[in-house]
């Protein structure tokens, strides 16, 4: 009796560890380098702002609002969009969306205005609105609650790597690309709209809808997933499935979505700004070399993010994990701040970047506690739309304040002291009750 149970153990443990690292390297991969894709042409536009500004004649305030305007399209068209995406399937819709993202984002480089920068800025956010909702629950039909923050970790690891390469990448080309009469960042600009279109052939080819439908999985493989998944959902008794409007203004959903709104204005304050407060901090310097020293923040914040996140599954515990790293934060943007030594800032600024992506995996997984997969589905979308508003916010407070000081720095003391108000909210919010209530 005792080896027939050894050996069906181990034949179990076989088909997981087979099944969560074949999808773990179909799935996450790929969806990766979407991200990637996706946050450079979103960004890209901190670093065009070297060129730009001057040639569109666009103040800081102005400035501000072309990077911010981007998130209220986000913001209109989020929750549409995942509906359409739960209509027609993820494979279908997420290929849409790359293929309209990337015919926006390659037509931002023949602006000749700042009108026309902000109507395209907000079609990109328009476009671009139900991808990372839609992959974040995409994940969901893939893997496992207890495996859900590690892969939304390696997933949104994209965010600090798409810095990575696209500050070097970008500000390359915009120092070396010349020709047809357009100016380095119109060529930046152009150039990196291109992979989103291929990506979204590659994704209509590529992407599997279910695991039931994946011809690259066995049978024996197909049907563990299926078990563990629905595992997941009878073991979960006390999650709530509300209708589409209580799904976007329950009370949780609503405090989350003020958290997420909070973190993206400290976030994307600085993200977008960074290419201008390393410029102000170290003196005269090329494009390329901005690029370069911009890179450091972003690695340390790549390996910071994935680490606490695999704490965070490894424990079991979310609301701490998302708490701690924005406190961290706002310790490091005050600094940051503060000081005008270019080291120190450095410094600062990468460990403020390594809190703020570390708070990223954890928190997503925050409504799956008191919510339904097809709850959550809603409210993730919400959450990140109405959230995402924080990304016109904080570029958009730093261009004033920078306007009003001469001073990209000035800005930062304000949005730490919005994540010192982000911290208190998750740290102090009710999740994990029964019920969205």
């Amino acid at each position: 009796m005792v080896p027939v149970v050894v050996v069906v153990y181990h034949y179990k443990m076989q088909i997981e560890q087979r099944t969560t690292r074949k999808v773990l390297w179909r799935i996450i991969p790929f969806v990766f380098v979407l991200y990637v894709v996706s946050y450079i042409d979103r960004a890209n536009i901190g670093y065009a702002a070297l060129q730009m500004n001057q040639e569109l004649g666009l103040s800081a305030s102005a400035f501000g609002f072309a990077a911010g305007v981007f998130f209220i399209g986000y913001f209109l068209f989020e929750v549409p969009s995942n509906l359409a995406l739960a209509r027609f399937g993820a494979r279908l819709w997420i290929a849409v969306i790359l293929v309209l993202w990337g015919i926006v984002a390659s037509s931002s480089a023949f602006v000749h205005s700042a009108v026309e920068l902000y109507v395209l800025r907000f079609l990109l956010g328009a476009a671009e609105a139900g991808f990372f909702p839609g992959v974040i629950i995409y994940l969901t039909y893939w893997f496992r609650a207890k495996d859900q923050a590690t892969s939304v970790a390696l997933f949104t690891a994209a965010i600090p790597v798409s810095y990575l390469l696209g500050a070097p990448l970008s500000t390359w080309i915009m120092d070396h690309a010349t020709g047809l009469g357009l100016s380095g960042w119109r060529w930046m600009l152009l150039l990196e709209g291109i992979p989103a279109l291929l990506g979204g052939i590659a994704c209509y080819l590529f992407l599997t809808d279910t695991p039931e439908r994946a011809r690259w999985l066995t049978q024996d493989e197909k049907e563990w997933l299926a078990a563990e998944l629905a595992k997941d959902r009878v073991a979960r008794p006390d999650v709530k499935t509300l209708s589409t409007w209580e799904a976007i203004a329950a009370p949780k959903v609503l405090l989350l979505a003020l958290i997420y709104f909070i973190y993206q204005a400290g976030s994307l304050g600085v993200g977008y700004w960074m290419p201008q407060i390393i410029a102000s901090l170290s003196g005269h310097v090329t494009n390329f070399q901005i690029g370069l020293l911009a890179m450091a923040p972003y690695a340390v914040a790549t390996v910071a993010m994935i680490a606490w996140s695999a704490h965070s599954d490894r424990t079991g515990e979310r609301q701490l994990h998302s708490a701690l790293p924005l406190l961290l934060g706002a310790v490091a943007l005050a600094g940051t701040g503060l000081t005008r030594n270019p080291a120190v800032s450095l410094l600062l600024i990468s460990a403020a970047l390594a809190g703020l992506y570390a708070f990223k995996a954890p928190f997503w997984s925050l409504p799956g506690l008191f919510l339904s997969r097809a709850t959550a589905a809603i409210s993730i979308a919400s959450i990140n739309s109405i959230g995402n508003l924080g990304g016109f916010a904080g570029p958009y407070l730093v261009g004033l304040a920078k306007g009003a000081s001469g001073d990209p720095l000035s800005g930062l003391l304000f949005l730490s002291g919005l994540l010192v108000l982000a911290f208190l909210l998750t740290q102090f919010g009710r999740f994990a009750t029964n019920g969205a209530r």
